[in-house]
């Protein structure tokens, strides 16, 4: 699975050490910055990544920013995505089962390392479960 991945200068510390762990993971990882600390703006990266998604170069799509918000609504200007802030596994869970979401938001103010990596965890395993889901995925259009 290809997973792209950005963010923002203040995401940057969840961003680094979550791209090496879904590395050993064995995940392929297309990387679209940010890469220092130097402020930068988040729209860019949410962008990116939700058209990297868009035009088939990556399956899904990890952001980061301080709180998730701000990365998730520019990658959700995408046409086709559905991004979703999360600071806890259920709602990534149901957020993929129930809405076919194909980006993740975290906020690196908002979560540490280890809740991340359960966050990505239940968000990548879970499967969309289709039916009245796909209906009301059809109706945001």
């Amino acid at each position: 699975m290809k997973l792209a991945i950005s963010c923002d200068h203040v995401g940057i510390i969840l961003k680094n050490p979550i791209k090496d762990w879904l590395t050993e993971l064995g995940y392929e990882i297309i990387d679209f910055g940010a890469n220092s600390e130097e402020r930068t703006d988040y729209p860019i990266y949410g962008k990116l990544v939700g058209e990297a998604i868009s035009e088939g170069k990556a399956d899904l799509g990890i952001v980061f920013c301080g709180t998730g918000v701000g990365i998730s609504l520019s990658a959700n200007k995408v046409s086709g995505i559905r991004a979703v802030v999360c600071s806890e596994p259920y709602s990534a869970k149901l957020s993929k089962e129930h809405n076919n979401t194909n980006v993740l938001a975290l906020g690196s103010r908002v979560v540490g390392l280890e809740l991340a990596k359960m966050i990505i965890t239940e968000w990548i395993k879970a499967e969309f479960e289709g039916g009245r889901h796909q209906d009301r995925i059809n109706m945001y259009k």
